[in-house]
């Protein structure tokens, strides 16, 4: 398969229903919204999808990374479960992000010596480290000492405080802490302190909206206490919690090139991570809330296109806010008013950078300009990933 130039998309578009819910709310702890066209819709935060779609992608590929500024606390703990002292194993946590570049990351004293910046690491890499600080106790040891030795020492009025210096090989611990896994390699990480940890994400994704006008509904509820007094009726909590429900659109975009470039080239295992991503994105859903809410639904309908050079969302149709149909539903109208936006853009565009395009869904009348019917998502993982494949001279 020859390199993709200049770049090639996979995009998708999602129509998902959702009940009675609270995937993601905001700091005032209410379900997000979103004004657009004149009209306030229910909100989900793509770092709440994405950040369910990038856990099922680990699981799947029994390969997984962390998003965190512990790892100075969590090395202490694991040399300490492997019979370091305290202060040992604590001066050996610091020494991992003070050796990581030349002047070491930055940290925050009051909270313990965590990293200022959120590190994105294989979850393995604590192992590495482990050993690592195991290979070189008896520098650390001698480091700590000295470091002791300096602290208790009689200070004088001009002395600054000394330096740390470096104790563990810097090129070891850098290498480390750039590894990646495929989550990683998908999503991108921004690490500017470590040269050449920087990875750009392949995947976009965007914030889930209604199709439609959708407010915040109450919901009062009281919970009732089981060991009252007798004679007694009470409860021992009540509050007003509130819930969203609508039809959502759903957008992703995964840049296969940026991909490819990300896994050196790699255009095979490019391939196999966009159909496991597809799969997690068509089927995943945020867990906020799901024991008293279980929003288990599934998309009524999953659209894709491969496209050359830029991706395109069709958020557009969804501007003027949908009505629904007599009798009730905005699932019909959605499809509708989707079906429009694809075929007008087609006319503006032309087909000549859009490869293959094709759906699936659960109505049984066809849609216009969605391309191909598929009779499930298997079959329409299996089309988008053989189209994606394609050279750039067999687009329409």
């Amino acid at each position: 398969m020859a390199a993709y130039a200049p770049a090639r998309y996979a995009d998708f578009h999602v129509l998902h229903p959702l009940p009675a819910s609270l995937l993601n709310r905001g700091e005032d702890d209410l379900p997000k919204t979103l004004d657009l066209g004149g009209v306030s819709r229910a909100l989900v935060s793509s770092q709440s999808w994405k950040r369910a779609v990038r856990l099922r992608l680990e699981d799947d590929l029994g390969e997984h990374a962390a998003r965190t500024r512990m790892l100075p606390l969590r090395l202490a703990d694991a040399l300490q479960a492997a019979g370091y002292p305290q202060d040992l194993a604590a001066f050996a946590g610091s020494q991992i992000v003070r050796s990581a570049t030349a002047e070491g990351l930055k940290t925050e004293e009051n909270q313990r010596g965590i990293t200022s910046a959120t590190l994105y690491l294989p979850r393995d890499v604590l192992n590495d480290l482990t050993d690592l600080c195991v290979e070189y106790r008896p520098q650390l040891e001698e480091a700590l000492a000295k470091e002791t030795a300096a602290q208790t020492a009689p200070a004088k009025a001009t002395r600054k405080k000394p330096k740390t210096e470096a104790v563990l090989p810097t090129h070891r611990v850098a290498s480390a802490i750039r590894r990646r896994t495929a989550t990683i390699n998908l999503f991108g990480r921004m690490l500017a302190e470590v040269p050449d940890a920087h990875v750009d994400g392949a995947v976009q994704m965007a914030p889930a909206f209604t199709v439609h006008a959708s407010s915040p509904q109450p919901d009062y509820f009281t919970a009732v206490e089981d060991w009252a007094a007798p004679n007694e009726a009470g409860s021992a909590h009540l509050q007003t919690a509130f819930f969203t429900t609508g039809l959502l659109y759903r957008y992703a975009t995964v840049n296969l090139t940026e991909l490819t470039r990300n896994l050196d080239g790699d255009h095979q295992q490019a391939l196999h991570l966009l159909g496991l991503f597809a799969d997690a994105f068509i089927d995943v859903m945020p867990g906020a809330k799901k024991t008293s809410t279980a929003p288990h639904t599934y998309p009524h309908l999953v659209h894709y296109a491969i496209r050359d050079r830029r991706p395109v969302s069709y958020a557009a149709a969804f501007e003027q806010p949908v009505k629904h149909a007599h009798g009730g539903g905005y699932t019909a109208p959605a499809i509708k008013a989707l079906s429009q936006h694809a075929g007008a853009l087609n006319w503006l565009l032309g087909t000549r950078r859009l490869i293959d395009c094709g759906y699936a869904t659960l109505q049984d009348e066809p849609v216009d300009h969605l391309g191909t019917a598929h009779t499930g998502l298997d079959d329409l993982i299996d089309a988008l990933t053989k189209s994606a494949a394609l050279p750039a001279e067999s687009a329409a």
